[in-house]
């Protein structure tokens, strides 16, 4: 079974990365709209992760990750493949901490993405924009530097950091009744239950998902991994797949799951910009979208919401786009 697989994620090990990474990232702010709220019909308390170091939730988890390094494990630095917002996390992290970060990227990730990671001191290996290069890489660069590789999600003390995000939300908010949070790859998804769950036993915590990556949903309901297989959404930083231990989480404390289809991501992500007046990626507007259209029964209820990021390029907004109008 997956859940006896890895050693489970608890609220101590969230709690001691949150005093591991105090004073490194930003304890993020909650936002509130009493014209969001009567569209929804409920009350909804927004963390704000888009304003997070890095612009997202992916700093906690790295900052976390490298400082939980021995000397002797950090000393020779660290190493990843990715081609998001855990790539520069981890730049940003190992620079705090002196030492090399060494990220693998697909050739064609976006320059600005490219220049975000060196801007914060990483080296970057570029290879071929497939699962297999990215791996073979890394493991490659690790094999050649000694350098620690520390994996988007499917690591404790990452999903530990992602964890803290919760933990802030529920002091500040104390009387929620649901958390609504994005899923991808789970490290988010993972320690927000975990958090919410140990420190309110019954909050509910929904996950939602694109409609066209939707291996999350698919697997919740088999019971057991499916992976995705071409995905194709907007909300390009969920395309990665569950691993079996974020899985083994969501399957222990994730009460439900949502699908959202590009279209209601789009317009979540249009009206918090107009109403909130923030910058959200379409990404960061998945949890969001999900207070209409699901059959969710959000009506007076206090509603958590996670708000993953706020990186895309300004030169190139979804409602621009011909898609905006599928």
């Amino acid at each position: 079974m997956a859940e006896n697989q890895y050693p489970p994620l608890t609220l101590d090990l969230i709690r001691e990365a949150a005093a591991r990474i105090e004073g490194r990232v930003n304890r993020t702010p909650v936002m509130t709209s009493e014209t969001l709220d009567a569209m929804a019909g409920a009350r909804l308390f927004f963390k704000c992760e888009n304003l997070q170091k890095v612009g997202a939730f992916k700093a906690r988890g790295a900052a976390n990750a490298v400082f939980a390094l021995t000397d002797e494990e950090a000393r020779q630095g660290v190493a990843t493949h990715s081609s998001g917002n855990h790539a520069a996390a981890l730049a940003r992290a190992a620079g705090l901490r002196g030492i090399p970060a060494y990220i693998v990227m697909p050739d064609n990730a976006p320059v600005a993405k490219q220049d975000n990671v060196r801007r914060y001191g990483g080296e970057i290996i570029l290879c071929e924009p497939t699962l297999e290069a990215r791996e073979s890489n890394a493991a490659r660069v690790v094999a050649d530097t000694g350098a620690t590789f520390i994996h988007p999600y499917d690591n404790l003390m990452v999903m530990a950091g992602q964890g803290t995000a919760a933990v802030e939300l529920l002091t500040d908010c104390p009387d929620l009744d649901l958390i609504l949070c994005a899923v991808g790859g789970g490290g988010l998804l993972s320690g927000t239950a975990v958090a919410a769950k140990s420190l309110k036993r019954d909050i509910e915590v929904v996950a939602v998902e694109p409609a066209g990556a939707d291996d999350a949903f698919r697997s919740v309901k088999a019971g057991r991994i499916l992976p995705s297989i071409k995905p194709n959404t907007i909300a390009d930083g969920l395309l990665t797949s569950l691993s079996e231990r974020t899985f083994a989480e969501i399957q222990r404390h994730v009460d439900d799951i949502v699908t959202v289809s590009d279209t209601a991501i789009i317009a979540a992500m249009r009206r918090m910009w107009e109403v909130l007046k923030i910058v959200v990626e379409p990404s960061g507007a998945v949890a969001y979208s999900a207070t209409s259209g699901t059959g969710l029964d959000l009506k007076d209820r206090r509603v958590g919401i996670m708000i993953t990021g706020g990186n895309l390029d300004l030169d190139w907004l979804p409602w621009m786009s011909p898609k905006a109008q599928a």
